[in-house]
């Protein structure tokens, strides 16, 4: 049977997170539901995830796993960087208007490629339109974790200013936060 969130706020939508999060610290295995139910059950009925989650390409950053989420219940869009274009704008505007998420999660993350690439001015080819977009982010700031701390928030006003989503929520209740997760113990701090 589907997880059925329509309905669910982005309040209860963070606390899901972070009770999974809490699971995934002392996890050997992802408890999220992948049975062959689940999949023949949203195939059938459609996906309601509960949540938005944005996030870097980095394949050390599974949000499915991070906050022990099964098949359907997050809608997670990845890029490098976890910078935000006009295909991730379309991604979250979908999730949000067609799918009934309230909650959209900025997931940046600790040791970060693509923030440290911009932080250190050494790209080229195509990845240079990813570092660009995070050094205009950033500045000149030489913290790692300051600087993905920026990343995050620009993620997040572009997001916010290009969906119209005031800082506090919107009417029907769509809210975005930020979050870091650190790759070195797997806990999540949600930017709050």
């Amino acid at each position: 049977m589907a997880h059925d969130v329509t309905g669910i706020s982005a309040k209860e939508a963070l606390l899901k997170l972070k009770k999974g999060n809490e699971t995934y610290l002392n996890a050997a295995s992802n408890p999220g539901d992948i049975s062959p139910d689940i999949r023949k059950d949203t195939c059938e009925n459609g996906q309601f995830p509960y949540a938005v989650v944005v996030t870097c390409s980095d394949s050390r950053v599974i949000p499915e796993s991070i906050f022990s989420a099964g098949i359907g219940e997050l809608f997670t869009i990845r890029v490098a960087g976890n910078v935000i274009n006009d295909f991730q704008l379309g991604s979250v505007e979908y999730a949000a208007d067609h799918l009934g998420s309230k909650l959209i999660v900025v997931l940046g993350h600790t040791h970060c490629g693509a923030v440290g690439a911009a932080m250190s001015g050494h790209t080229g080819g195509f990845i240079k339109a990813i570092t660009d977009e995070i050094k205009a982010a950033i500045g000149d700031e030489t913290d790692e974790y300051k600087a993905c701390c920026l990343n995050i928030e620009n993620s997040i006003r572009r997001i916010s200013d290009n969906l119209h989503i005031p800082a506090e929520g919107t009417e029907d209740g769509v809210k975005v936060i930020g979050a870091v997760y650190h790759i070195d113990d797997g806990h999540v701090e949600f930017m709050e």
